[in-house]
């Protein structure tokens, strides 16, 4: 079964955030597949994602070239699929080359290419949300093409996939929801602890404590 964390981020700053702590719990091998419509905030998530790695240069989504390597902590690899017509072309680039070596691999339009991915990834979908600056974000240890199937945030166990488990698992500790009281939305409490508080405890998948990177 999937481990399943879905809830509204407010603003693209909360999208940032959210990456952010991604990207500081964010361990070698890792491969977070992003997906959702134009300008639903992939590539807000994937700056937040490199914020997070301690990389010092302002990411792009890199639609033109394709893929781009970035050092910081950890090597990101930061792949759009937009352009691409088969999945097979992800393929041919040498995806399996970035995702099978070392660092962190953030794929933007990932849908494009479902089938090629292995079973051992974290996929991030992101659509718009009930008002203009608010962003709905679906984080799961399964594909999910359709996350409207999701009526309410739910949480069951991939005991496959530890490492996310326990991801989700900060994410929900660090961005508690609440409901605004004019919009009736369920969205991002601005009262979060410091990221900083909601890393230090951070588990690898075999229970050892991962201090690296950690503040």
């Amino acid at each position: 079964m999937a481990q399943t964390l879905r809830f509204d981020t407010g603003s693209p700053e909360d999208t940032q955030a959210v990456g952010e702590l991604i990207g500081r719990l964010a361990q070698s091998g890792d491969i977070f597949l992003l997906t959702g419509p134009l300008g639903a905030g992939k590539t807000c998530l994937s700056q937040g994602i490199a914020r997070g790695l301690e990389i010092p240069q302002n990411l792009r989504s890199p639609t033109f070239v394709l893929m781009t390597r970035h050092q910081g902590r950890l090597v990101l690899h930061h792949v759009d699929l937009y352009r691409i017509n088969d999945p097979w072309e992800a393929w041919d680039l040498g995806l399996d080359e970035q995702m099978m070596g070392d660092g962190v691999c953030v794929v933007e339009w990932a849908d494009k290419a479902t089938e090629i991915f292995p079973a051992d990834s974290c996929w991030i979908s992101l659509d718009y949300g009930p008002h203009e600056s608010c962003r709905t974000l679906t984080i799961a240890t399964t594909p999910l093409p359709d996350t409207s199937l999701l009526d309410e945030p739910s949480s069951v166990v991939n005991e496959a996939v530890p490492r996310y488990e326990s991801l989700i698992r900060h994410l929900k500790a660090a961005f508690p929801t609440q409901v605004d009281d004019e919009t009736g939305v369920e969205k991002m409490s601005e009262d979060w602890p410091a990221i900083d508080a909601a890393t230090s405890d951070w588990e690898t998948g075999d229970g050892e404590t991962n201090g690296e990177g950690v503040n």
